[in-house]
């Protein structure tokens, strides 16, 4: 059960059918663009959507709101110091910035960063550095208990062979968010540090979701498994030459985001992108009640109860998806239950959108949405053809909010998937009407075929 007693609720909305089926309609058939008013259950992201505690709450209210030198700072930083073990702490307003600042700071035009996959937003901060985003992911085809891990061969041979020299960085991301939410072992975390070491390239963690992945790690690898969450987290971030995170996820805060690094010298770089773009280095973008937000967060978003109580609500919900019909990643992870929309609508071809197409079927179902995470997200169009590369797999993420919807909110949500399951080979595939040329799954307008 829930380790945790619920002491504020607030109203969801309950659109009828006709409402939602203009409500898409005038959004361009993208979620994205769906106002929450018309959501009764909101699945998009675990992203800045967390409920806060009554210790977070009250964190909130101490806060020092001074523009240098903040209380709130210092707080926060020693937190974080004693969670990564990392001298250098910057805070800023989101990991979108995070990732700018600290992959800006890195990567220079020609360069190549390697990750075991990159996340929209990160590909996009490689890409306006002029570099190269290399996605090295673990064969998915058979389910495994760290499906989140590199490639360790393809690595080796990335970096031992024309990409070796432009190699400026390898990004871990923990966990796997496009790869259904999978962890990265901690086999996998050293190897990877030796392949760095060898050919003297930074290692850095996409943290975001650091403390689900060193959970699935004291779960799934029996030589952790007496350890606690925080342990093996601060092992993982003592392999890694720097991180930096989303604090809309672990850090169970509504905004924020930080760099953390051992080499005085690129922090000092990032510090000065910093100073440009965010605001003084000890704030970030963040007002200081904030900051003392995010250092409850980080401390409780390790404990053991709650951990187990994520990772087995996710279990719980994808068993209760697959006995609806839908098809899920197995095994699930902790922040989201992902379905393979190819597998279900196989009368779809990639460019009909298949994903698209469940996502917007289960929002006209019950107001219910989710996140399609196919080609409209991560393929690629080519700028003088117009071809479209297709995504490596047609996913469409239920992602969990923390602490927010009970198991009656989830039942409504399988009861409303099924019903789309059911009739599935009738769903319509969809076109891309407007785009914008960077991350834009965010801003499209989308068009039925037909």
């Amino acid at each position: 059960m829930e380790p945790f007693r619920i002491k504020s609720v607030e109203p969801i909305p309950f659109p009828t059918r006709d409402q939602r089926q203009a409500t898409l309609a005038h959004a361009g058939y993208n979620l994205f663009r769906v106002p929450a008013r018309q959501v009764t259950i909101d699945l998009l992201t675990d992203s800045g959507t967390s409920a806060m505690s009554a210790a977070q709450w009250s964190a909130l209210m101490s806060g020092d709101e001074s523009y240098a030198g903040a209380e709130s700072f210092e707080r926060f930083e020693s937190v974080v110091r004693d969670l990564t073990g990392y001298d250098e702490v910057l805070p800023v307003h989101q990991g979108r910035a995070a990732e700018r600042i600290l992959l800006g700071a890195v990567l220079r035009p020609g360069d190549v960063s390697i990750s075991n996959t990159h996340f929209d937003t990160t590909r996009a901060s490689v890409e306006a550095a002029g570099a190269h985003a290399v996605d090295l992911p673990v064969d998915h085809a058979t389910p495994v208990p760290f499906g989140g891990d590199m490639d360790l061969n393809a690595l080796a041979t990335r970096l031992r062979g024309a990409d070796g020299p432009d190699a400026r960085c390898v990004v871990l991301t923990i966990t796997n968010n496009a790869g259904g939410g999978q962890p990265v072992g901690m086999t996998n975390v050293e190897a990877v540090r030796r392949l760095c070491d060898e050919h003297d390239v930074l290692l850095l963690l996409d943290a975001s979701r650091f403390a689900e992945n060193a959970y699935l790690i004291t779960q799934r690898d029996p030589d952790y498994a007496h350890h606690s969450p925080r342990d093996i987290a601060r092992v993982v971030f003592s392999m890694a030459d720097g991180c930096w995170a989303s604090l809309k996820k672990d850090g169970i805060g509504n905004i924020g985001g930080l760099i953390a690094l051992r080499d005085p010298d690129l922090a000092r770089r990032c510090r000065e992108l910093l100073v440009a773009t965010e605001g003084f280095p000890t704030y970030g973008g963040l007002a200081g009640r904030d900051l003392d937000v995010l250092a409850q967060g980080l401390i409780e978003v390790t404990d053991p109860r709650y951990l187990r109580y994520r990772a087995e609500a996710a279990h719980w919900f994808g068993s209760q998806l697959a006995q609806a019909g839908l098809p899920i990643l197995r095994p699930t992870g902790c922040h989201a239950v992902y379905v393979d929309a190819a597998a279900l609508l196989p009368q779809l071809e990639a460019h009909e959108l298949p994903a698209t197409s469940l996502a917007n079927e289960i929002y006209l179902a019950g107001a219910i949405r989710v996140t399609d995470l196919g080609t409209l997200v991560f393929g690629r169009a080519d700028p003088d053809t117009g071809h479209e590369e297709p995504a490596p797999r047609e996913l469409v993420r239920f992602a969990l909010p923390r602490r927010v919807y009970t198991k009656s909110h989830l039942e409504y949500v399988v009861q409303h998937a099924g019903g789309v399951a059911a009739r599935a080979q009738r769903l319509p595939g969809y076109r891309i009407s407007e785009q914008s040329p960077t991350l834009r799954h965010f801003t499209a307008v989308l068009k039925p075929w037909g």
